[in-house]
């Protein structure tokens, strides 16, 4: 069987693979088992093989990488394009080996297991701050329904809660302070798992060499540093700055035809939780840009003439391009570096 280029098709039970030689005849149809498919690559000569980037897309990727075989990721919507009639398993995964042949198809980086673990950890402290969110904002709507306010900010909420259910005077009934105290309790324990998973990414960013250098630049932190280089990986994927802000989605969409050249809003493709971080931490530069007397005077002057919101995408994307500079060329961080 001459076996050049295999499509993957995962899934969780039943992994649907496809085959096809160096003409791109198809040679192969298969369904395997999830304890079938160890086994079948093992025995086969190295291939190109192409999956989704999906739910264990990386885990199968590293274990077929192991076995000599060259593993290409791609993003599902591309891929989409490539399914003929109706969608299927079988259908999907000629799709995906016919896409993996393409000479500029873009590929998802293989993310390996510590990347894979701190980038968990940042996963798993971002629902507990959806979820603390939400909890303050129960506990506020609950205590407006009877005229009471808490100032703004979640810091407020346990100390102001105590005082409302010792206050006698508000009338509130007992059911109820109970039930307050319950939620705060609830509210208490989010916000100690957040600043226990905080303080892990702390540690993780510590201990590495990259991350550190990367919270050198003004509006990356610690988690904006770690969440970064467990994500990019090797940066030389990305043949310039610009590419990789277009793969966080920070440049603007393009809607040109006939030679005109039209400019829309950015494109907000790729990871939301990367490009949330960098546009928060451009607003709190800017912020504090205001009342500094050495700031940046390219941000003071994009702060003059635009809208804050826009500034704080535009200095965004400006660190994004620091940040693969620092990376693939393995330097240091050096306030308003200028070409010689």
């Amino acid at each position: 069987m001459n076996l050049k280029t295999i499509g993957m098709d995962l899934a969780k039970n039943v992994i649907q693979v496809h085959g096809a030689d160096g003409k791109g005849n198809t040679v192969l149809r298969k369904q395997l088992k999830r304890a079938q498919v160890l086994p079948f690559f093992v025995n086969l000569v190295p291939c190109q093989v192409g999956m989704e980037a999906c739910g264990s897309a990386h885990f199968w990727a590293r274990k077929l990488v192991a076995m000599g075989h060259t593993v290409q990721l791609i993003p599902p919507q591309y891929v989409k394009p490539f399914v003929k009639r109706n969608k299927n398993d079988a259908a999907d995964a000629e799709a995906i080996c016919e896409a993996v042949v393409r000479p500029n198809m873009p590929g998802v980086p293989i993310k390996t297991v510590e990347q894979q673990a701190i980038l968990s950890v940042h996963r798993a402290r971002q629902g507990f701050v959806k979820a603390r969110t939400a909890q303050a904002n129960q506990i506020r709507g609950l205590l407006a329904e009877y005229g009471l306010v808490i100032p703004v900010g979640i810091r407020h909420i346990p100390s102001c809660v105590a005082l409302i259910v010792d206050d006698e005077e508000n009338e509130l009934p007992m059911s109820f302070r109970h039930l307050l105290q319950t939620l705060v309790e609830h509210f208490k324990a989010l916000d100690a798992q957040v600043g226990k998973l905080e303080l892990e990414i702390k540690c993780w960013h510590r201990d590495c060499a990259a991350s550190t250098q990367l919270a050198t630049v003004p509006g990356v932190g610690p988690i904006t540093a770690s969440a970064l280089v467990a994500s990019i990986g090797d940066a030389r994927n990305f043949k310039n700055g610009r590419q990789m802000a277009a793969w966080m989605g920070l440049v603007p969409r393009q809607h040109s035809t006939g030679g005109k050249t039209v400019l829309q809003g950015i494109s907000k493709r790729g990871d939301s939780y990367l490009r949330t971080l960098l546009i928060h931490g451009a607003r709190a530069v800017i912020r504090v840009s205001e009342h500094k007397i050495g700031a940046d005077p390219w941000l003071k002057t994009l702060v003059a003439r635009r809208n804050k919101n826009i500034a704080a995408v535009a200095l965004a994307n400006k660190n994004v391009r620091v940040i693969w500079s620092m990376l693939t060329h393995e330097r240091d961080y050096v306030p308003n570096y200028a070409h010689a």
